[in-house]
């Protein structure tokens, strides 16, 4: 079978890999081949269930107020990390986020100031008019207008790397099977989210339990067959982007709909009706995405978010409607909880909680004394009926376990040496940044930045 000789080969077709063959593309590159795994109306990866990028900028934008420097955003990721993370790779994508704004508008993406309901994010982040699908179309109307080839349901399924150089790839389509080899490569694949073998490989038993919030085509093929073939990974397999969904969700697909945003406004309790975590620890946007994992920890991998009549209209309301009831012993039944034990942990919260001025949009004053559990912020009795119920699960949106690469984006292979013509960008190489934790928006900040990086990087090597 004789293969189809291309300048770039990108695989994947989300916010990274579009990122890449546009900026290929830009710099005159003309011969690109985007390989989608997705159709057409599912293409995009996870980049399609999005909403905005975390964004720094030193002045105002049209749709940010203020300003959001550097020092402050790599406090913020440094805080959710723990300092699991690449500080040159980490502030060179901080840096270039505030550029990659006025790129995206540059390829017809469009902004709008920040949706009600979203907690401390109109400053730190830049929201797409139109969600991810927007942002989508209009990076694949532009790669149209270049000339750039994309092919949909073309599933990569070997690849023919030797002494870190990458010769050609295996892929279906339409129902054969198809060669295609090309100068440089872009891997903007994704993770291993998707694969739920894998996953229960990594976290065991708990991972039947689990909840795919994004695309169920992101099965880590690529980053399997990279590190096979001697790429250096990074990352911890356990570690990623998993928040607590709705329990109603679909096994894939929820999207950002079925994200449960009550957490900081009320408890969160187990199946034997137990709080175990600080529920205002620190602001949503920072600490939304520990709770899947905290979740994933407890007997059933399942968790009940309990507010109160007057937290109703406060957040972000999910696709499904709470489950309510006039007593928190009806709720209990309804929940299939131990009434009498959900009465206990209530009754005990609401003693030890100390009034003070309730103001979501700051670190406030109402917080817990004495309690096993204290909540440090934002704590208030739960006793104004009705009482309201979200069921949690742990939802996967991306997995950290990826390869290394360097500030040019190139795969570092296991002897310490770039890749002669292969980079990586997205949730492939994530975990140079995100050694664990989240901060909101910046899965798509990665993505843009090391996208365009890795685009520019192979264009050099194909004139090279």
């Amino acid at each position: 079978m004789e293969a189809a000789n291309y300048d770039i080969l990108v695989i994947g077709g989300g916010n990274a890999a579009m990122a890449a063959a546009i900026s290929a593309a830009r710099l005159g590159v003309q011969r690109i081949l985007v390989l989608e795994a997705a159709p057409p109306h599912l293409r995009g990866g996870n980049s399609r269930h999005t909403r905005n990028f975390r964004c720094m900028h030193t002045t105002p934008l049209e749709t940010m107020p203020e300003t959001y420097p550097e020092e402050e955003y790599w406090e913020d990721l440094l805080r959710v990390t723990g300092g699991q993370t690449n500080e040159q790779l980490a502030r060179m994508a901080i840096r270039k986020s505030e550029g990659t704004y006025e790129w995206m508008k540059a390829q017809g993406v469009r902004f709008q100031p920040a949706l009600g309901g979203t907690l401390q994010l109109s400053r730190t982040a830049a929201f797409y008019l139109g969600g991810g699908k927007a942002l989508l179309n209009a990076y694949y109307r532009t790669a149209q207008k270049l000339g750039i080839e994309v092919k949909y349901e073309a599933v990569v399924t070997e690849v023919d790397i030797k002494d870190g150089r990458f010769n050609g790839a295996t892929y279906t389509y339409k129902g054969d099977t198809h060669k295609v080899s090309s100068r440089s490569v872009v891997f903007a694949a994704g993770g291993f989210e998707s694969n739920f073998e894998w996953l229960e490989k990594e976290w065991g038993p708990p991972a039947k339990n689990f909840l795919c919030r994004g695309t169920k085509y992101n099965m880590g093929a690529c980053l399997r067959m990279l590190l096979d073939k001697g790429a250096k990974a990074i990352g911890d397999p356990t570690q990623g982007h998993m928040v607590a969904i709705d329990a109603r969700a679909p096994k894939w697909d929820g999207g950002i709909s079925t994200r449960v945003d009550a957490v900081s406004f009320g408890i969160v309790v187990n199946k034997n009706g137990q709080r175990f975590y600080d529920e205002g620890e620190d602001f949503w946007p920072k600490r939304y995405a520990i709770w899947g994992r905290l979740v994933a920890g407890q007997p059933d991998q399942i968790g009940f978010v309990i507010v109160d009549n007057k937290s109703v209209g406060r957040f972000m309301p999910p696709v499904f409607p709470p489950i309510g009831a006039k007593s928190l012993e009806e709720l209990a039944g309804k929940l299939e909880l131990d009434p009498a034990a959900l009465r206990s942990t209530v009754d005990e919260f609401n003693k030890a909680v100390k009034p003070g001025t309730f103001d979501i949009t700051v670190l406030d004053d109402c917080h817990t004394e004495g309690l096993k559990v204290n909540k440090t912020h934002w704590a208030r009795t739960i006793e104004e009926p009705p009482f309201y119920s979200y069921p949690v699960r742990p939802g996967v949106t991306f997995t950290y376990l990826g390869v290394t690469v360097n500030d040019k984006s190139q795969i570092i292979m296991n002897d310490g040496k770039p890749a002669t013509n292969m980079v990586a960008a997205g949730e492939i190489m994530a975990g140079n940044v995100l050694g664990k934790g989240y901060l909101a928006g910046i899965g798509m900040t990665i993505g843009a930045v090391f996208g365009r990086i890795a685009g520019e990087e192979a264009a050099r090597q194909v004139k090279n």
